[in-house]
């Protein structure tokens, strides 16, 4: 077999396991609920009056913070736990390949509870005329952010054999990601730091693009910062699990 053919393998064997067990259907139940809470009843979806869904997505990447982590935690942190580690090192896969397919897997499935979603855009079609485009970007920025996230959690997650500390290492991180991007955050340091460190600071931060993004517009600039950090996580991965494999 090729690389794409293992990964392919790989990837399917994940993606059928999220669905034997009851946590697939906890985790949809939960973003389901908490995104219709959130755009409903504290983002005021109605009460705007506009034919769009920003209320909807503004509240993605902290449900983020704490939903992804509960699936990246288990990708690595169980194998090393159970020892399956050594035991999938010995069958004709490399790390690369069990790395991005384990990745994709959780991806797809975080990417199957964000098209659930489409109920929404739906609905807003119903009650006003939206810019079709724009709600797409933003739908394609939410699967960016799930997907750094996830790259993020796998990484953290092949560190440690305890899902719990798996979980909070991934939720933290995720928060400081988002953190440094916030307005707040950049107003206070704006009154003492250099204006490039702030600028640096703001360029960094997975907020900072996404919502770049959630206004409908594709810049090369937010594409290109998700998909590095995904790579980029996905390539600590391997070296990490090639690191501590026989431990």
């Amino acid at each position: 077999m090729n690389a794409f053919q293992r990964t392919n393998v790989v990837f399917r064997r994940e993606f059928r396991s999220y669905f034997q067990t009851p946590l697939a259907a906890v985790f949809l139940v939960i973003f389901l609920f908490l995104a219709g809470l959130f755009a409903f009843n504290i983002g005021g979806f109605y009460n705007r009056n506009q034919s769009d869904l920003r209320p909807f997505f503004q509240f993605h990447p902290w449900l983020y913070v704490f939903l992804v982590p509960a699936v990246s935690m288990r990708l690595w942190a169980e194998e090393r736990r159970t020892g399956t580690i050594e035991l999938i090192m010995t069958l004709p896969f490399g790390v690369t390949d069990l790395v991005v397919g384990k990745f994709l897997a959780a991806w797809a499935f975080t990417t199957v509870a964000l098209a659930l979603t489409f109920p929404m855009w739906i609905t807003v079609s119903w009650l006003g005329s939206p810019d079709h485009g724009a709600i797409f970007v933003a739908y394609l920025a939410s699967a960016l952010l799930a997907g750094a996230f996830l790259a993020l959690g796998s990484f953290l997650s092949s560190l440690t054999k305890n899902q719990v500390i798996a979980f909070v290492l991934c939720a933290v991180a995720c928060f400081v990601l988002l953190l440094s991007g916030f307005p707040a955050v950049l107003d206070f340091l704006r009154g003492w730091a250099p204006r490039g460190v702030v600028e640096g600071l703001a360029s960094s931060s997975a907020l900072t693009h996404y919502e770049s993004m959630m206004r409908g517009v594709i810049d090369l600039r937010d594409a290109l910062y998700f998909t590095l950090v995904i790579i980029a996580f996905l390539v600590l991965n391997v070296f990490a699990i090639d690191w501590k494999k026989s431990d």
